[in-house]
């Protein structure tokens, strides 16, 4: 069942980003957002869990047995997730602050448990991996590009650098509505690009 590396790369990358596409794992889409670099780390942290879950997963595929296939699979992506969570911690205290219990629940977003049931326990590790890095890497792009948009639209700045006076922006893009708006306009855009 393998196939082309690069297809399998790209796919996760835009023809099925995870979130412009598909629409899964919504929670820390729109809750971790607020900021550019919250998003980018966010994206960074599920995907690192996503390539290690990936991995694990192809290599124990004929070890697991059929009925208990999904609690395994949640299983090895928490063990990830903890170890993640651990680390944050221990040598990102700010990090870990800033998204809180986003963190642990890396482990019920569905990207990761979708790709491992869908994906990697029907391929082989490269593959598994390559789709790991692929959708990750459309995880992080999607997240960062909404957390920079509601950045800049609500608080005038990019990054954390100011832009434009934070008088002018408009808070309801740093709000929770302002998300829902925001991933909309996004995902129309996106829709339009790939037609």
């Amino acid at each position: 069942m393998e196939k082309n590396y690069w297809k399998i790369f790209w796919n996760g990358i835009i023809p099925g980003n995870p979130v412009f596409v598909l629409l899964l794992g919504m929670c820390a889409t729109l809750g971790t957002t607020s900021s550019a670099m919250n998003g980018l780390m966010m994206g960074i942290a599920t995907a690192a869990v996503l390539v290690c879950s990936n991995v694990v997963v192809s290599l124990m595929k004929n070890l697991i047995p059929d009925k208990v296939r999904i609690p395994a699979y949640i299983v090895i992506i928490a063990t990830f997730v903890s170890v993640l969570q651990l680390a944050i911690s221990a040598w990102m205290p700010a990090l870990n602050a800033s998204l809180g219990i986003f963190i642990p629940l890396i482990v019920v977003n569905c990207i990761l448990l979708g790709r491992a049931e869908a994906f990697a326990g029907k391929n082989g590790v490269f593959a598994s991996f390559l789709d790991g890095l692929g959708v990750g890497v459309g995880f992080i792009f999607a997240l960062t590009l909404l957390g920079a948009v509601r950045e800049f639209l609500g608080v005038g700045s990019l990054f954390g650098g100011k832009i434009f006076p934070e008088d002018y922006g408009a808070l309801l893009f740093v709000l929770a509505p302002g998300a829902f708006i925001a991933l909309g306009y996004l995902i129309a855009i996106v829709n339009k690009i790939r037609r």
